[in-house]
């Protein structure tokens, strides 16, 4: 006899795992369907193990700093291999404090291949069926295949690939300057890869503000990595000596860029073919994405969407916090919103300089000819920026002109993932300007940056 849920989530990513906690805390029984490790492609194959290698690649940059006031220092003696095995105890560390807070909360954690046999029916490798009022699906997102750049995964990398690599290539093309391109190129680069990084739109971390880009991009040059924008990949060819790229770029033609291997970051796809989608009616768009309603459900009663499924930002926070409405709504309690609000999503890029933002961005301002008021204030006007030695960088907060209220907000240099959220939270709390620029703020901070550009909004910094 099949066993009966309140909420069967398929999928253990950041958006199930979380959703299913939180399920349980209000009383629901509920069951998690996992086909690999609990934590999904974030915990696994993305945001952990990554910022695991970004954080050792900042430890190996600031070698040089030590360098500079004269402790010797051998960098040719680095063991990427132990680098590499850090970062996955890094993940079995989490994978099995999420199956420990499943356990905790009462969640039954399934192992196997889910899809949906018919409303409020989940068989589990086509054996196991699971019936349950409520079904959520969460199943995330792949690397996108496009053909002529298929990923052999030895000299032709996914981002997986380049995540399971425990040696280091002398030279690497990266194709596809969006976040994880980013992050890449400055692990590689700090490891002493030489890497050029190619972007086909008009500069790399195409979805940030275009200052704040800026930054990130003079930073990399500076460091020795070759960034070229806008240029398009037209074909990719192995060889026993590594891989020749063609690019082109209007202005330039024609170049063939070669290096040992490439790391092809397009993007990424939902995977929601072959889960039963079809069986119980549920709509998917042309790319493959489902679209919802309020609560995250879709088009069938019943059935719930969230995280890299839907076309809401694709952020593990934003799978999680969709995760909580929607069972928050099965519940039957009322959520604080019925769907996650993209103008209060933080976006974080953890590249060093770091670059993170939310809200309107100036060049969408101009397209959709908003009216808006900038100021701009460097990383260098703060005094802890000087003595730390972390000057690249700025704070740009776009405000309305008549009403005073935060539009959007941008900052790239040191620790901007952080610094983010004093900002975040003044947009979500309607505070103006004036709220922040008068609030004292310790000295010295980068904090204090934020500070300075909200004073901006009336002509009254004080470090500028």
């Amino acid at each position: 006899m099949a066993e009966q849920y309140d909420v069967t989530i398929i999928g253990a990513g950041p958006g199930g795992y979380v959703g299913a906690i939180r399920a349980a805390q209000l009383g629901l029984k509920v069951c998690v369907i996992e086909k690999d490790e609990p934590g999904g492609v974030c915990l696994n194959w993305g945001c952990i193990p990554s910022k695991s290698l970004i954080h050792q690649a900042e430890q190996f940059e600031s070698l040089k700093e030590m360098e500079a006031v004269g402790v010797k220092v051998d960098r040719a003696s680095l063991e990427y291999a132990k680098v590499h095995a850090k970062s996955r105890q890094a993940v079995k560390a989490l994978t099995g404090g999420v199956r420990g807070l499943l356990k905790k909360n009462k969640v039954d954690l399934v192992a196997g291949t889910a899809t949906i046999a018919a409303k409020g029916v989940v068989k589990v490798d086509g054996g196991k069926e699971i019936k349950s009022a409520n079904i959520i699906v969460a199943t995330g997102s792949k690397s996108m295949i496009v053909p002529g750049f298929d990923c052999d995964e030895v000299q032709v990398l996914s981002s997986d690939g380049i995540l399971a690599a425990t040696e280091l290539p002398g030279s690497l093309i990266i194709l596809g300057a969006g976040a994880i391109g980013c992050e890449f190129a400055f692990v590689m680069n700090a490891f002493g890869v030489k890497v050029t990084l190619v972007e086909m739109a008009e500069h790399i971390l195409p979805a940030e503000d275009f200052e704040a880009a800026q930054v990130l991009d003079q930073s990399f040059k500076k460091h020795g990595i070759e960034v070229l924008a806008p240029y398009r990949a037209k074909s990719l060819v192995k060889s026993q000596d590594g891989v020749t790229v063609t690019v082109e770029s209007a202005p330039d033609g024609t170049r063939e860029l070669e290096a040992d291997k490439a790391l092809v970051v397009f993007g990424r796809v939902p995977i929601t073919a072959d889960i039963g989608l079809d069986k119980v009616g549920v709509k998917t768009d042309k790319r493959g994405y489902i679209p919802v309603g309020d609560y995250c459900e879709t088009n069938v009663k019943g059935i719930f969407a969230i995280g890299d499924v839907t076309s809401t930002p694709a952020l593990a926070h934003v799978a999680s916090k969709e995760g909580e409405i929607a069972v928050e709504y099965i519940a039957g309690h009322t959520p604080a919103a019925r769907n996650v609000d993209p103008d209060l999503v933080p976006s974080a890029i953890y590249c060093e300089p770091q670059v993170a933002g939310f809200g309107m961005r100036e060049d969408q301002a101009k397209r959709d000819g908003v009216k808006y008021k900038k100021s701009v204030f460097p990383y260098r006007g703060a005094g802890k920026t000087v003595a730390v030695g972390k000057t690249d960088g700025l704070v740009k907060v776009l405000t309305d002109p008549d009403t005073g209220e935060l539009l959007g907000a941008h900052i790239v240099g040191h620790n901007a993932t952080e610094l983010i959220h004093e900002l975040l939270l003044a947009k979500s709390s309607e505070l103006l300007p004036g709220d922040i620029a008068d609030m004292i703020h310790a000295h010295p901070t980068i904090s204090e940056a934020l500070m300075e550009t909200l004073r901006g909004v009336d002509g009254t910094p004080i470090h500028m």
